[in-house]
């Protein structure tokens, strides 16, 4: 956890920092995202989408927060205006338009992880006036399947985006293509393994870089070996693509 004036210093910026309150993200979400299937918000000359994909209202269990006590989760939940006994993980996806042109973060979980329903994010897209079909760039956080099975298809694994660009980190595909995955997670494995190797359309990032024009990658390991955030800038105003 950074104060605003170390998470500048450590990004390089120059302005500061809005952190949103639990309680008050709650609220955007419920009113903003959930409610609509998508919010618009403009960074500089840059819009921004948010794409909303569902919910896994997951049962809450002690050991979740490695951290912390049962009692102080259950307690930081109710000061959220949640429930104390189910852990709320919304999926969403963010899309921006940059010069008319539109990058999309992620691909949520096309409908294949817990009890999301069916491509949601692609009909919310459609309802935020997105045309699924003219996204060119798609940059990936890191491979959970809320982040990455809307990329392929449910049984035959076949491309969503097969005429768009995907940029991976290549710590990420580098630690899942290799042999340290545990158990648990091979399923994820093996379809990585199964698609990107052989996608045509796939480039890797490697290290803090622009990836397309206005976007700067930042390596943030540790939710995956290799997660990567990213920063889009548009004149003053900066924008930080966290994932997860």
């Amino acid at each position: 956890v950074l104060s605003a004036t170390a998470a500048s210093a450590a990004f390089g910026l120059n302005g500061p920092l809005e952190f949103i309150g639990l309680a008050q993200a709650q609220a955007y979400a419920n009113a903003k995202l959930i409610d609509k299937g998508f919010y618009k918000f403009k960074v500089g000359d840059v819009e921004v989408t948010q794409i909303y994909d569902g919910i896994w209202n997951r049962a809450f269990e002690d050991n979740f927060v490695k951290n912390a006590q049962p009692d102080q989760v259950k307690a930081a939940l109710k000061v959220g205006g949640l429930a104390d006994n189910i852990i709320p993980i919304p999926f969403t996806i963010t899309v921006v338009k940059m010069k008319g042109k539109y990058v999309m973060f992620d691909s949520g979980t096309g409908g294949q992880v817990q009890s999301t329903a069916g491509l949601m994010a692609a009909k919310n897209m459609k309802a935020a006036g997105i045309d699924p079909a003219k996204i060119e760039t798609i940059i990936v956080t890191h491979f959970h399947p809320d982040h990455i099975f809307g990329l392929m298809a449910k049984d035959t694994n076949a491309q969503t985006y097969p005429n768009a660009t995907i940029y991976l980190p290549k710590p990420e595909l580098a630690w899942w293509t290799g042999s340290s995955v545990p158990q648990p997670a091979q399923g994820i494995s093996n379809r990585v393994k199964a698609t990107f190797p052989g996608w045509k359309n796939v480039q890797q990032i490697d290290g803090d870089k622009e990836v397309v024009g206005g976007v700067r990658s930042i390596a943030t390991p540790g939710h995956t070996p290799g997660h990567t955030s990213y920063l889009i800038g548009s004149g003053k105003q900066q924008l930080m693509v966290l994932g997860d």
